[in-house]
Parts: C-alpha cells; sequence; structure tokens
C-alpha cells in the first residue's frame, strides 16, 4: 500500500529548526503547535494513508492542534505513537519504503541529509537503505523561494 504526505510551516524567529527528528542549524525555525517538524508530519500522513485506516486518515485526526497536550511536543514522539496507534488497528503493517522531498531555500541541507534518513529509519526501526531524503529549492518562487516556509512532501510503501 502506497501513502503520500505534505506539510508546510512558516519560518519564525526564535525557534529550533527540527527536520525529521534532526535539529538544524539556522536561526530561524518552524512555526506550530508541536515542534512543528514538516518532514515527520509529512511522514505521518504517509503512513496513515499507506495503513487506509477508518479511525484516523491524517495528522489532525490523532493530534489535532487544538489539544493543548501537544503543545511543544517532539514530532518524532507523534511518530511513535502514530506507529502504535497503526499497529493496534492493523497488525501486519510494515513500512517497506520512504522517499521523502523537502522544499526550501536554505540552509542547505547536503550535511543533514544521511543523519536525517538515519533518524527516521531509527524512529520506523527499518533499515537506513529503505528511507531517501532529497531537498530542493524553489527557485526563489513563492513563499518558500522567498525564505517565508518549508515545506516537506513523503511518499511510504507499506
Amino acid at each position: 500500500m502506497i501513502g503520500i504526505g505534505f506539510d508546510i510551516h512558516r519560518l519564525v524567529k526564535d525557534r529550533e529548526f527540527i527536520l525529521g527528528g534532526v535539529k538544524i542549524d539556522y536561526p530561524k525555525g518552524l512555526e506550530g503547535h508541536s515542534d512543528a517538524d514538516v518532514l515527520l508530519h509529512a511522514l505521518i500522513d504517509a503512513l496513515l494513508g499507506s495503513a487506509k485506516l477508518k479511525q484516523a486518515s491524517d495528522i489532525g485526526d490523532l493530534f489535532p492542534n487544538t489539544d493543548p497536550s501537544y503543545k511543544g511536543i517532539s514530532s518524532a514522539v507523534l511518530l511513535k505513537q502514530t506507529m502504535d496507534f497503526i499497529r493496534k488497528h492493523k497488525r501486519s503493517f510494515n513500512v517497506a519504503d520512504v522517499d521523502s522531498i523537502i522544499f526550501l531555500e536554505e540552509p542547505k541541507l547536503g550535511r543533514y541529509k544521511r543523519g536525517i534518513a538515519n533518524k527516521i529509519a531509527h524512529l520506523l526501526k527499518i533499515p537506513a537503505d529503505r528511507v531517501n531524503v532529497k531537498a530542493k529549492t524553489m527557485e526563489r518562487l513563492g513563499p518558500i523561494g522567498h525564505k517565508k516556509a518549508v515545506a516537506a512532501l513523503v511518499m511510504v510503501v507499506g
């Protein structure tokens, strides 16, 4: 089964920049109710899409941003809770492959991509060679291209 997830968040001052569970050295971070990790949020949506559960189809079904208990929470914790939820309702679910694209102008992610892939593999308990992380600019177009936002697109094969 295949699932696709997408997320986008604004870049703001006075926040840590967390991407794929990894702290990125950058003077801005992502705005959101949790730690706003766009990559893990898109991954959660892709996992739920791949699992095709009636109980939850996206991250907002499991972790509504109106619930104060999720304020500032690590998206790695949300990912673990998502996997626990999926496995509770679909015991045979396994992640075969993860492919992702992060859309941002800066910082350049070349030195972070392998670490991000390894972190995701660790969180999902799958081999690191099953996770691919790519980064693309938007050629200075739109809010991402003007360094106002970061987005991620993820596909999961389960």
